[in-house]
């Protein structure tokens, strides 16, 4: 086993707050794989051995600040996505905090109440 994370799903309540929230901080365009229903792709290649995920707006999945923390790929030096948060509606929780020689992370809650962070080495 090549990794322990092999996919993620980030729930909505309101698909389209969320999906802006993320594509800001992140810089990114979110894929939306059907248009039957509220779900949205983060990039990556999985083809490559990349870790992908989604944004989803569905029955059952609830959006929390307890439980599994995911963690975002905070590019180079995840202060650049941090600074985002707030503009974009977010709170941050936790400053950029370090990790030694694991790198930094910061925790933050996006527009929908979930509690999630960011990973950089820098």
């Amino acid at each position: 086993m090549a990794h322990a994370i092999n996919w993620f799903e980030i729930p909505a309540s309101d698909f389209e707050r969320a999906k802006k929230f993320y594509e800001t901080v992140l810089a990114i365009s979110m894929q939306l794989p059907s248009q039957e229903m509220n779900y949205a792709m983060f990039p990556a290649d999985m083809q490559s051995g990349e870790i992908g995920g989604g944004l989803v707006e569905e029955k059952g999945y609830e959006p929390s600040e307890k439980g599994s923390l995911v963690y975002l790929n905070g590019g180079e030096d995840l202060d650049v996505p941090l600074a985002r948060v707030e503009a974009a509606g977010g709170k941050i929780l936790t400053l950029k905090t370090s990790l030694g020689p694991n790198g930094f992370m910061a925790t933050f809650l996006d527009t929908e109440g979930n509690r999630v962070a960011f990973h950089s080495m820098k």
